[in-house]
């Protein structure tokens, strides 16, 4: 299978959920086996592959770094572009983090959808999952097994031991319309963790407009309603694929995922590439 890009460029503007400052990005068409990487206008030296080597941080959310230079909140853009087939794009932006935009991928995907590919003369090198691997993170009960399969499969599990959200299931597979069926996918906190995010430097840039707050047990607060019965773990699904899609390339296997997180989906995928 060939590698594809951009048909076009597409920009989008806003701001950044944690630091809350303006930011302009655009998306554009790169050259066959360039892969993703983003790039720091507002700085000189600015180039930021988007590799799970270069992670730097997973506290509520996915944080890039290189010789310095940080991009933050990437997942919900690299979701859009791994899950519809953009093997390689340049991503420039003015400030430290990815605009947050209504909280979903959705912007991103009919973005893609608007831009279309174009396929590449290079072959794709596709990441096969060869034999079962499991990574466990027993302080959080966080599980993220690999298995080998014909076919790609994510399929995740959360649990928040909540009376709003319960526990929660939902699947990626190759028959899945990621940009009708997961995309539109928000983030989500609940509101008891709000003043401790803020204290913490984070969601700056938050509001209801661009996240569901759960009031636990009452419901979801400000009157917010969730698109599918399990938008929560749609989203979690969301973000794991954005956190794989550092692997660089694409995959065949089945992610099979218990409780999802920043922390776990990366350092799982970490641990993986070191057996290989």
């Amino acid at each position: 299978m060939k590698q594809h890009t951009l048909g076009q460029s597409f920009s989008f503007s806003g701001i950044g959920l944690h630091t809350g400052k303006p930011v302009r990005l655009c998306v554009s068409p790169a050259p066959a086996g360039s892969g993703i990487c983003f790039n720091r206008t507002d700085l000189v030296s600015s180039m930021v592959p988007a590799r799970v080597e270069y992670v730097a941080q997973t506290r509520r959310a996915t944080s890039l770094s290189c010789q310095g230079v940080k991009v933050l909140t990437p997942e919900h853009l690299l979701a859009a572009l791994w899950a519809m087939g953009v093997d390689n794009a340049r991503i420039d932006l003015d400030a430290p983090e990815v605009p947050i935009l209504d909280g979903s991928a959705r912007p991103y995907a009919e973005a893609i959808q608007a831009a279309g590919l174009v396929e590449q003369d290079a072959e794709r090198d596709v990441l096969i999952i060869k034999k079962p691997f499991v990574y466990e993170d027993r302080r959080s009960g966080s599980r993220i097994v690999f298995e080998p399969s014909a076919s790609t499969v994510f399929d995740v599990t959360i649990d928040f031991d909540s009376k709003v959200v319960g526990v929660q299931h939902a699947v990626f597979d190759e028959s899945t319309d990621f940009a009708s069926q997961i995309a539109p996918s928000r983030t989500f906190c609940f509101l008891q963790e709000i003043k401790l995010l803020m204290r913490l430097g984070l969601i700056g840039g938050g509001s209801l407009d661009n996240a569901l707050v759960i009031d636990e047990p009452n419901g979801y607060y400000g009157g917010g309603k969730p698109l599918f019965d399990n938008e929560p773990a749609r989203h979690k699904l969301l973000d794991l694929l954005g956190d794989f899609s550092l692997a660089g390339r694409p995959l065949r296997g089945r992610i099979v995922a218990y409780k999802p997180g920043h922390k776990v989906n990366t350092q799982a995928l970490k641990h993986y590439l070191d057996t290989l």
